[in-house]
């Protein structure tokens, strides 16, 4: 047997090489001639088929011309129809005697007359016969029956390849589930608290939030003598300095080249927090210097640049229990290091007093940022998540704040102090950045009386310029650093330069935040996506003024980045934890 000709079926020819029809046709006809075999088809589609081979069949004899010998077409007796079950014509065909009476389904039909077969047709029945015991063979049903199962829950798993089954309700409240992988829980009992806009449980700790004072213990040992003697160098460099001194800006052909002079070596690399790094500040010290990172899961490490150790001089401590959005140490005391988080806290750490002290905190998880009100250091403006802000005065027992005021603003991320008028204060929240007068927080309207250009997506940052205040940086997540105008400070302050650069880090990296370099008016700071990977320094007209690269010792995007105020030392951290400091030759050696 053979396979031949095209078509949905195909043709099947038997040993003599005459079509026997298709699959169809034949289980219908060997179901007819063979005892014991059964095909399990309705009774109208077999009255069906055995009508088309009948009419089929009789166009073929009624054009045949007669042979001598032969009797009248007219006189022949009629062959029974094949593909009936009992061999008996089917219903309204003209082969059939009551053709103009019409049969229910279940009525029974009469009985036709036998005949005699020729000998062709004897042996077309055979063949068809042996093709379809050959087809009964191969088990043809049960084994389509098994594949088209098969392909059935193929395509269920590929149209829902994560389908699972609804958790039954209890009645209550409906259960959240959450990864204990992504939520890096201990144990199952752990409460979750509610976390801030902007934040998720995948980036960070979740652990309860520890009220009072916290002793400055680093890395998890009271009597470790690494970390005594840096707190005690610590201690050393902030006495008798009464403010931060800030150099006054050089010239920008002086300042690239201080810049080339600036090189990183393998001792200026080192892991100072297990996380990654979220925030970073620079102690003002011109003797010895000190770096502090803040991380994800309430770290704090303190780097000695200094120290001329085989290994870094590192003290970690642990004084929050989300992420360190904000580092700064204060403008008047340069021995307390203030902190913000995600726990909805700020904490200062004393060297003198060895603690971590509450200086504010709010009763839900979304404090953002913070910036210094006075210039002593006394009161504090804190933003928050959801778009307030709020005044602290440090002079007072409360830690709960002196004001409290909703700018209804969307993912409030940074607030920032004018440096000269210090009763304007700038905002970065979802599209928009604003200048706000803090005098004017009690009215009953709290519109802003600057807006700082409107951009299409999030704005992770925005700073005035340090000396002056007559510049304006913000970083935007699309793919844009704009450089404003606030000489003047008017209801729409104007774009000056838009500056393209790659800002979309992803969930992995920290978000860019571009900051003035306190040594220059006009130039600031910021990570790049670029390979090789470097650090950028540009002017406020947009022009690029250097990079910092290195293949050896710079091989991943540093998010964060802090120059000193009056050195030329710059930090770059990355997300793994790992610092990497450019320094002057001279101050390498």
């Amino acid at each position: 047997m053979r396979q031949g000709g095209k078509g949905r079926w195909g043709r099947i020819r038997g040993r003599d090489g005459h079509r026997v029809g298709s699959p169809f046709e034949q289980a219908a006809a060997a179901a007819a001639l063979t005892p014991g075999l059964t095909l399990a088809l309705p009774r109208q589609e077999m009255k069906a088929l055995g009508t088309r081979r009948l009419d089929r069949k009789r166009l073929q004899a009624d054009s045949a011309p007669e042979a001598p010998g032969d009797e009248p077409l007219a006189k022949r007796p009629r062959p029974p129809v094949r593909g009936s079950a009992s061999g008996r014509p089917v219903a309204g065909s003209e082969s059939s005697p009551a053709a103009d009476t019409d049969y229910s389904s279940g009525d029974d039909l009469p009985a036709a007359q036998p005949m005699e077969l020729s000998v062709y047709e004897r042996k077309r029945l055979k063949n068809i016969q042996e093709n379809a015991k050959f087809f009964a063979s191969l088990n043809m049903l049960e084994t389509a029956k098994k594949l088209w199962g098969d392909v059935k829950k193929a395509r269920q798993r590929k149209l829902n390849p994560l389908k699972k089954g609804k958790p039954r309700s209890s009645g209550g409240q409906p259960v959240v589930r959450r990864s204990m992988r992504l939520q890096i829980l201990k144990s199952t009992d752990a409460q979750v608290p509610e976390l801030p806009i902007g934040t998720s449980a995948t980036s960070e700790e979740i652990e309860e939030r520890i009220s009072g004072p916290i002793k400055m213990v680093a890395n998890d040992e009271e009597d470790n003598k690494v970390t005594e003697d840096l707190i005690n160098t610590w201690l050393k460099i902030s006495q008798g300095e009464s403010q931060l001194k800030v150099k006054q800006p050089e010239e920008l052909k002086i300042y690239k080249s201080s810049l080339k002079r600036m090189t990183i070596q393998e001792h200026l690399v080192a892991k100072v927090t297990p996380k990654r790094v979220s925030a970073l500040a620079i102690h003002p010290s011109e003797q010895r210097f000190l770096v502090a990172a803040g991380s994800t899961y309430g770290y704090v490490g303190i780097w000695d640049l200094s120290s001329r150790a085989e290994e870094a001089v590192v003290a970690q401590f642990k004084p929050h229990c989300g992420t360190v959005n904000s580092l700064c140490f204060s403008p008047s005391n340069s021995a307390e290091l203030l902190s913000v988080s995600n726990d909805g806290s700020i904490r200062c750490g004393n060297i003198a007093a060895a603690v971590f002290d509450e200086v504010y905190v709010s009763s839900e998880w979304n404090t953002s940022s913070f910036d210094f009100l006075a210039e002593d250091g006394s009161t504090l403006i804190v933003s928050h998540w959801d778009g307030e802000v709020a005044i602290v005065d440090r002079r007072t027992p409360s830690i709960s704040g002196e004001q409290r005021v909703n700018l209804n603003l969307k993912r409030l991320r940074t607030v920032n102090i004018h440096p000269v008028d210090r009763h304007y204060f700038l905002t970065a929240a979802s599209q928009c950045a604003s200048i706000y007068d803090i005098r004017n927080l009690k009215a009953s309207s709290k519109e802003p009386v600057a807006h700082v250009g409107t951009q299409a997506k999030c704005i992770n940052s925005a700073y005035f310029s340090p000396v002056t205040g007559k510049r304006v940086v913000t970083t935007s997540m699309d793919d844009r650093i704009r450089v404003f105008d606030t000489s003047a400070i008017i209801p729409k302050i104007p774009c000056v330069a838009s500056i393209t650069h790659n800002n979309n880090t992803g969930r992995w990296l920290t978000k860019f935040r571009a900051v003035w370099d306190p040594k220059m008016e006009d130039c600031f700071v910021v990570g790049s996506m670029v390979r090789p990977r470097q650090i950028e320094v540009f002017h406020s007209t947009g022009i690029k003024v250097h990079e910092f690269k290195d293949a050896e010792w710079l091989a991943s995007v540093c998010s964060i980045n802090v120059m000193h105020p009056t050195k030329n030392i710059l930090v770059g951290g990355n997300s793994s934890g790992r610092l990497h400091v450019f320094m002057d030759k001279t101050l390498n050696e």
